[in-house]
């Protein structure tokens, strides 16, 4: 079967595993890319302590990139960090060409002067909004992104802004632009992995099956937990920019309890700690401190296996 994303990849299977901040290291991501897909590097990929300086960051990212080269010959990719100022930005940009890492993820900001180099660089861009509109989807486009992630509001971490499904943000993107389009948020099994595509999405971006795997450095008492619980367990609350979820935690339940007495987004954030919150609870597995965020598409996932088997179930129609 042709497919424009393996395509432009080089990957044999159209699935990109979400770069999950803390959960993602240099063996989990290999292990992703070697079975067929897309491994990412997240943010804080192979780390267990925070830094707050973007030189420290880039370095610790050139290390798990060499680490992940020498597990794998396959492309896979690295998220360049993207804010407002571009402060986290450019020390990552001169790793990822440095190191000639073949795709890189950006969330959220179009900016010429990222683009630019990424392109003179052959550097493939997969670009993913939080939250997906079509005025966003065409101006990627324009920009020359390779690769459009919808995510609906089915998904783990910070949702999308506008309460909009993955089986309903899918045909609303894939008709807006030209460019192949991915489908993430609530993506558990084969099935919607087929449903995604007859929406017209050409591969799928997940994150929550990919936790409960032997290679994942998430904390076993969190995979467990993973395998045991269905989207009817799962908690939600307000924060910034808009809402979040989790599986029960001590944590959880108190940010639930901030939400339901009327606490301002602002005070909720403060207490869910940042994306400390999710290296304590999914990393350290304290669920006391933190919180385990997932996306509702965890209802089919019943074991904790490996990367290869997750790959080879999802990609039943790819093998």
């Amino acid at each position: 079967m042709n497919n424009r994303i393996c395509e432009i990849l080089n990957i044999e299977k159209p699935i990109i595993q979400g770069p999950m901040s803390w959960i993602t290291n240099a063996e989990f991501v290999a292990a992703v890319s070697n079975a067929g897909g897309l491994g990412f590097l997240g943010p804080n990929a192979g780390q267990t302590d925070v830094t707050r300086s973007p030189e420290v960051t880039a370095e610790r990212m050139r290390t798990e990139i060499q680490k992940t080269k020498a597990l794998t010959n396959k492309p896979f990719g690295t998220t360049l960090i993207v804010s407002h100022d571009l402060t986290y930005t450019w020390p990552i940009l001169e790793v990822v060409i440095e190191e000639k890492v073949p795709v890189v993820l950006i969330n959220g900001i179009l900016d010429e002067k990222i683009f630019k180099p990424l392109k003179e660089n052959n550097i493939k861009i997969v670009f993913r909004p939080g939250t997906p509109t079509i005025e966003n989807a065409k101006a990627a486009e324009e920009f020359g992104v390779d690769v459009y992630v919808a995510t609906g509001f089915d998904e783990g971490g910070t949702v999308p802004e506008r309460v909009i499904g993955t089986f309903s943000i899918i045909p609303m993107i894939a008709d807006a632009i030209h460019i192949p389009v991915m489908a993430a948020g609530g993506i558990g099994d084969v099935r919607g992995v087929r449903a995604a595509f007859a929406l017209g999405a050409e591969g799928v971006f997940a994150g929550s099956v990919f936790i409960p795997t032997n290679e994942n450095p998430a904390a076993e008492n969190v995979k467990q937990m993973i395998a045991d619980a269905t989207a009817e367990d799962l908690l939600m609350f307000r924060t910034l920019p808009a809402y979040y979820r989790s599986l029960p935690t001590k944590l959880s339940k108190k940010l639930v309890e901030m939400d339901e007495d009327g606490a301002s987004r602002e005070e909720i954030a403060k207490g869910m700690g940042g994306s400390g919150g999710m290296r304590v609870g999914m990393l350290e597995g304290n669920t006391e401190d933190g919180y385990i965020s997932v996306g509702t598409g965890i209802t089919p996932i019943k074991e904790i296996r490996t990367v290869k088997a997750v790959i080879d179930d999802l990609m039943q129609d790819f093998n």
